[in-house]
């Protein structure tokens, strides 16, 4: 079967290449698009994932199989309507309501004991490392009363402009 004097096989594989492309690019430079609060319906992921697996189920129908042009393509809809509903189910919804478990504030390091990794100077800036269950943090450090540290510290009270302020 032709459309538009091409053959249906070969509009599914430019309809491959281009929405493939295109998902590719999306996912590259999502966050430019991040900021459009589109209802969930219009999400661009799963709408260059459905034509992405439309047209590639397409393809490969229409090149391996003997069936109809009609067939084809509504076996290709229902196979991307499975595809991309299991992708938004398992995968897109769980983690857009995922919460970031491994952020923190400087005021929750408060009493926690850290390693140096980098000596902090009398005026100046080091490294430390805070281990906890969740996994270790390397900050900047710096003394608010110009002492010298080599080894361990703790976070008692202070916070300077965004560096953990230390103090024996």
């Amino acid at each position: 079967m032709e459309l538009f004097g091409v053959p249906l096989e070969t509009v599914y594989l430019y309809g491959l290449i281009i929405f493939g492309g295109l998902t590719f690019l999306f996912i590259l430079f999502n966050d430019i698009f991040s900021g459009l609060e589109l209802p969930d319906i219009f999400n661009p992921t799963l709408i260059f994932c459905f034509l992405t697996v439309f047209f590639a189920s397409g393809f490969l129908l229409e090149s391996l199989s003997g069936l109809n042009a009609g067939l084809c393509a509504g076996i290709s809809l229902i196979i991307s309507f499975t595809i991309v509903t299991l992708l938004n189910v398992f995968v897109l919804i769980p983690i857009s309501s995922a919460e970031e478990s491994l952020t923190f504030h400087d005021n929750d390091l408060r009493g926690r004991v850290g390693r140096v990794l980098t000596s902090i100077p009398v005026d100046g800036f080091g490294e430390v490392l805070i281990e906890s269950i969740s996994g270790s943090i390397a900050k900047t450090a710096a003394s608010y009363k110009n002492e010298f540290f080599l080894f361990f510290f703790i976070i008692r009270n202070k916070s300077l402009d965004g560096v953990i302020g230390i103090d024996t």
